[in-house]
């Protein structure tokens, strides 16, 4: 199944169009992308690289509980998401270290601004763990994913938590063909630190097995695809889990699917490595998927190459 996530690096690299960006780094890209895995074959976590487990899971348990400050995920030493809370709070009028827009970029060598960038980002991340009223002022990244999920804003006033009713919605109808969760409200579009990436996934259930398809408007092939897969596989993992029902298929459907100018290199490294058997997925005996910590997910028989670095693009 890895060959799945494989041969669209393959076809990126070789087919993909060369396209400008939001971030000004340049990508090959291509447009309407699908894969399939099957989930009773093993859990997709990727093996041609090492793709690091912890930092799915208290990813998604994040987006779960509906939280939507990067505390919680600083806490379970997950760095991720950094990056936008920080562009965020140098933008404020609070912020007097160093200039870190493209100016002060300019003014410095590229190492040593990246020096400076580390530095300033490190003291910032120490600040929202052991600070609580900084973290509240400039550790939120606005409605994004778990805000969406958990409580979309009705023009009564309200809320409605997707998630919750989904789930009931398996269990008592599960021929539904509205078994939907969306993350993209065009209202809340502006204030969000970053947009929706995998904006709406679908679950179908058939011959007593669950299964979703995601579908992504914008998908970082080489750093965070990896992630989506193995994240959405997870939430699928719950859910049936919850419902009493098996996995069946995971179905990622990409909008603009693309591979950056600066992780070529990186691709052609991970297409030379063979790929090895997808670990186990082992959960707790939990009834609900709102009862899950991180000690109740665990993975068997994980044996991947090693991971491969790239820069990340904000």
């Amino acid at each position: 199944m890895e060959q799945a996530y494989l041969e669209l690096g393959r076809k990126l690299l070789e087919e993909g169009h060369q396209k400008g960006d939001r971030t000004g780094t340049g990508t090959n890209s291509l447009f309407g992308y699908q894969m399939r895995f099957d989930l009773s074959q093993g859990f997709p976590l990727l093996t041609t690289k090492r793709v690091p487990f912890g930092l799915i899971k208290s990813e998604l348990l994040w987006f779960l509980k509906g939280d939507t400050n990067i505390r919680y995920l600083l806490q379970h030493n997950n760095h991720i998401w950094d990056e936008w809370a920080f562009e965020r709070y140098v933008q404020s009028s609070e912020y007097q270290g160093p200039d870190m827009t493209d100016f002060g970029r300019r003014a410095l060598a590229d190492e040593e601004f990246n020096k400076v960038y580390q530095e300033e980002l490190k003291h910032f991340c120490s600040r929202i763990v052991e600070d609580a009223e900084f973290a509240e002022k400039y550790g939120d990244l606005g409605h994004i994913y778990g805000y969406q999920w958990r409580h979309w804003e009705t023009k009564e006033g309200g809320f409605i938590d997707q998630i919750k009713d989904v789930i009931e919605m398996i269990k008592k109808n599960p021929d539904s063909r509205r078994l939907i969760v969306s993350a993209w409200n065009p209202e809340d579009v502006p204030s969000m630190a970053l947009p929706p990436c995998h904006t709406l996934f679908q679950f179908y259930v058939n011959d007593g097995k669950l299964s979703c398809q995601l579908y992504q408007r914008s998908a970082d092939v080489f750093l965070g695809v990896p992630f989506n897969i193995a994240s959405y596989a997870l939430l699928t993992h719950l859910i049936a889990h919850e419902t009493g029902l098996a996995v069946g298929e995971f179905i990622h459907t990409m909008g603009d699917a693309h591979l950056y100018n600066n992780h070529f290199e990186q691709m052609k490294e991970q297409l030379t490595r063979e790929p090895r058997p997808f670990p186990k997925l082992v959960l707790a005996d939990k009834k609900s998927v709102f009862d899950f910590e991180m000690e109740d997910i665990t993975l068997e028989g994980y044996d991947p190459h090693p991971s491969i670095k790239a820069p990340i693009a904000v």
